[in-house]
């Protein structure tokens, strides 16, 4: 969704909000993420005295694998990333991690909710905090089952 922000840009006091959901053929180029749900998408752009700054709701549900125990489950998801807009960098050394550029005085909404989704994914996926995970020795899943494997080895 590209959003014309040159009226922000310009105008201190000025806000606009916002409430999309990412297309399916957007989603389908992230490859590593097996969506269960639309990437909704809500929140607002502001202009406080003069700093733009997007706020954005990004809600979601994948469907994951346990790291530890190999099950698969939906998991819901849910951030609220904060960035500052500019038109361009003052400094060329800056950190253009920091801003998001608004290049023709316009931004890609569903482009920056889908970097911002990818960005704050856990590493681990796990289908319970507590998960006991697979026996090493057996491969049974110590969530539901109990196995003398680890005891017999720690005795011998």
């Amino acid at each position: 969704m590209i959003m014309q922000i040159k009226k922000l840009l310009n105008i201190p006091g000025t806000r606009e909000e916002f409430d999309f959901t990412v297309p399916e053929e957007r989603l389908a180029l992230v490859r590593s993420c097996e969506f269960a749900s639309p990437v909704q998408v809500t929140g607002s752009i502001a202009n406080h005295a003069g700093v733009v700054t997007l706020s954005l709701h990004i809600s979601f549900s994948l469907l994951v694998t346990c790291d530890r125990c190999l099950k698969q489950t939906v998991q819901a998801f849910s951030y609220n990333p904060e960035h500052i807009v500019v038109r361009r960098l003052e400094n060329p050394e800056e950190d253009e991690e920091n801003y998001i550029i608004a290049k023709a005085e316009s931004i890609d909404l569903a482009e920056i909710a889908l970097s911002d989704l990818l960005l704050e994914l856990p590493t681990k996926m796990l289908c319970k905090e507590d998960c006991k995970g697979l026996c090493p020795v057996c491969g049974c899943d110590k969530n539901t089952t109990e196995c003398n494997c680890m005891s017999q080895i720690l005795f011998e």
